[in-house]
């Protein structure tokens, strides 16, 4: 078993460094060791700020999308929607009028109405 070392915090840094180690790691051994591990590792410095932190660039992510997102339903009701409606309108003509196709000619048998028709005799007179 390796022996301890007390080292001195100041009393709000230890439980700071306490509820951290707690909530991450199984001892504060470990958490010590992975955060100089990490340090080291990485070549930066405690004290350097890494940039962005990953929330503030999903904020910033979503601003944009929500700007694109608006842009694109402002193009939508100004330009596609009046550019289809007038391309429907001009593909919309009326339909023809459905004609029968001249394929022979049908002759129909008119029947003319005789005005006037003699007298037929029934007696086979003359």
């Amino acid at each position: 078993m390796d022996s301890f070392i007390t080292i001195r915090f100041k009393r709000a840094t230890a439980k700071r460094f306490q509820e951290f180690s707690k909530t991450h790691f199984k001892s504060h051994t470990e958490a010590m060791a992975t955060m100089l591990d990490f340090f080291f590792c990485n070549e930066i410095s405690p004290r350097e700020k890494l940039g962005p932190t990953g929330r503030t660039i999903e904020a910033k992510l979503l601003k944009r999308i929500n700007a694109v997102i608006a842009i694109m339903r402002d193009m939508e009701k100004t330009q596609t929607k009046p550019t289809v409606a007038m391309m429907e309108s001009l593909f919309q003509a009326e339909e023809p009028k459905k004609k029968p196709l001249i394929l022979e000619k049908k002759f129909t048998e008119e029947r003319k109405e005789v005005r006037f028709q003699e007298k037929r005799n029934t007696s086979k007179e003359l």
